[in-house]
């Protein structure tokens, strides 16, 4: 064995021991294939109102303008599909299964620094930086360069053995390590389950979605008024959505999540559609104080619920 791979050998085990799903490596370099992809996106304004999207262009493209020296990219999965499951009938008020627990942020984040300072422990001094759905990093497309799945039509990262209720990570760090190879196969075949179930038809075509019109972004990003092109189309989700990975038959392979942070708020598991009906500012910061769904704020949320409960009164 090398030494590149002894060193890939090490992180590896230390991100399962950390409780990751799975670990790939990539080096560091600019992603060629993605530069046209990413500026049509843009100039299609599919990014909506996220205009921290179309900044930090390069930086998006190439990790080395966003960690200066890295040399490689160690992309991770980590399991966040619940053993139990809110209520999902057409009349139920529904809440996107990532957003069950605490926020993932701080709960993967903890996790990553521990993972920097195990490696300089046992291999010496790295310098990087950790990164869990922040900063300008193309997550997705990384992870695929990684070797630990494929991006499917919805344009989320599929992995054949857990499908797609994962969330992914990053270690971009100045030290030297053996590189997995990419997935090059599209294992999605003929199948347009997502694109079909999608009822806003965010899914343009595969592998590319219009945010703007995704009903994660128009309960969340969006800080305007609920389009009135939505109003019979949101089919009762809250706050996000899991309607293209629910259908996605890759998940049936999802297994239930290890991590405590992730479980039901004890609150919630009880919560009716009454109860998200007269939510008040009290109940939302006891309930969802630790969890993501802050981000949408109260009023937020609250907006959400109640241009749902005009299409169904």
């Amino acid at each position: 064995m090398t030494s590149l791979e002894k060193k890939a050998q090490t992180i590896k085990l230390t991100a399962k021991r950390l409780g990751f799903d799975f670990c790939g490596i990539a080096k560091a370099e600019f992603l060629e294939e993605e530069a046209p992809r990413l500026e049509d996106w843009l100039n299609r304004n599919y990014q909506g109102q996220m205009a921290y999207l179309a900044n930090h262009f390069d930086k998006r493209l190439d990790p080395r303008k966003l960690v200066p020296g890295a040399k490689t990219v160690v992309s991770l999965i980590y399991n966040y599909f619940p053993e139990k499951k809110l209520p999902e009938k057409a009349e139920d008020i529904k809440l996107a299964k990532y957003a069950y627990g605490q926020d993932y942020h701080f709960v993967i984040k903890d996790k990553l620094k521990t993972f920097l300072e195990i490696l300089r422990e046992e291999i010496g001094e790295i310098q990087g930086r950790v990164f869990v759905d922040s900063a300008p990093v193309m997550e997705r497309q990384w992870a695929q360069k990684a070797g630990l799945g494929w991006i499917g039509k919805n344009s989320l990262l599929l992995n054949r053995e857990m499908g797609s209720f994962f969330f992914l990570a990053e270690l971009i760090i100045d030290l030297e390590v053996e590189p997995d190879s990419p997935i090059a196969k599209d294992y999605c075949g003929t199948c347009t389950a997502c694109i079909d179930a999608c009822p806003t038809d965010a899914i343009v075509q595969p592998g590319v979605v219009d945010g703007s019109r995704c009903i994660s972004y128009l309960t969340i990003e969006l800080k305007d008024s609920i389009p009135n092109e939505f109003r019979d189309k949101m089919e009762n989700w809250a706050f996000g959505c899991d309607i293209c990975q629910d259908v996605c038959p890759w998940n049936r392979f999802s297994r239930p999540h290890q991590e405590p942070a992730f479980d039901l708020h004890p609150d919630l598991k009880d919560f009716t559609k009454k109860d998200w009906i007269e939510l008040t500012e009290e109940t939302f910061r006891k309930v969802f104080k630790k969890s993501a769904v802050k981000r949408t704020k109260f009023v937020g949320l609250k907006r959400n619920i109640e241009f749902l409960g005009e299409k169904n009164p």
